[in-house]
């Protein structure tokens, strides 16, 4: 089986739904760690998946994490740009493309960590099932 893969697929289906939900509000969504970048921005980790295949389909399990960065003396504007994100990837369609699909999705943890003085993130994670018809 060629083409995307489940990773792939599901970190393309992330990072555009936050470009939908919050991306007129941060400078940017990333799928790397960028060098630098002004805040507030949204970066998309690397899935952590490992085997959930059945007989006669490929399959995914693990996490997909989104870390907001934002600058300022309380996160007010962080507390609201996590909420849409976390309703955005909450409601990912269940096609992925490349015939991946969400089989299940549920949010494991949300928090917002103040990273130094006047540095703050949230931490959106959730837990993924996903399936590859042939």
């Amino acid at each position: 089986m060629g083409g995307m893969s489940g990773g792939e697929a599901l970190r393309r289906a992330v990072a555009a739904a936050l470009a939908d939900a919050i991306g007129a509000e941060v400078t940017a969504v990333f799928d790397a760690p960028p060098l630098r970048s002004a805040m507030p921005y949204a970066l998309v980790e690397e899935a952590q998946l490992s085997d959930w295949s059945t007989k006669d389909m490929a399959g995914r399990d693990g996490r997909v994490s989104v870390v907001i960065h934002d600058a300022g003396e309380r996160p007010e504007r962080l507390r609201g740009l996590a909420e849409r994100a976390e309703a955005a990837i909450g409601a990912l369609p269940s096609a992925l493309g490349e015939g991946w699909r969400i089989a299940a999705l549920t949010l494991t943890r949300s928090r917002i960590v103040r990273q130094g003085e006047r540095h703050w993130s949230a931490l959106i994670e959730f837990r993924v099932g996903m399936l590859r018809s042939n």
